[in-house]
């Protein structure tokens, strides 16, 4: 068995299609870039035009690029992009709003109980749970130094 699967593996590394590495990484620089660029307006035209904050800009700017990548997915038009750019639009804040609005699309048609409330975590999930586990962990060792300093 060992023997079919040593086989299959050289079977398909011969046919598999070279991916292009320098073309996608240029692509992915430039769409994670006009993404960026895109914040940066945004923080800009609110913190300027409309005279906020440079905290309540900040909050603003991720509120909008949460709306605008959630919107992107539901209408089918994130993925395409992300088809071509790749790691491009998984700018940190536009690629997690992706992964929570993508599963619980796909899983509406299983209601939404079971559909949409059981699986809008799936990929997200594990980013929130060690995220928050990091941050607790990271909090108690700084206040365990700060009792000793």
């Amino acid at each position: 068995m060992n023997i079919e699967k040593e086989s299959y593996k050289k079977y398909v590394k011969k046919r598999a299609k070279k991916s292009p590495i320098i073309k996608n990484c240029i692509w992915a620089f430039f769409v994670g870039g006009f993404i960026c660029c895109i914040g940066e307006t945004l923080f800009r035209a609110y913190h300027r035009r409309l005279l906020l904050s440079h905290q309540d800009s900040s909050a603003w700017v991720a509120v909008t690029l949460i709306f605008l990548s959630a919107l992107l997915t539901g209408l089918g038009l994130f993925g395409k992009i992300a088809k071509r750019a790749g790691a491009g639009t998984l700018v940190p804040i536009t690629g997690f709003a992706n992964s929570v609005v993508s599963p619980a699309i796909d899983n509406k048609s299983e209601g939404w109980i079971l559909g949409v409330g059981a699986k809008i975590f799936t990929v997200a999930g594990p980013v929130l749970l060690y995220g928050i586990l990091t941050g607790v962990a990271y909090g108690f060792i700084y206040y365990i130094y700060l009792l000793c300093v």
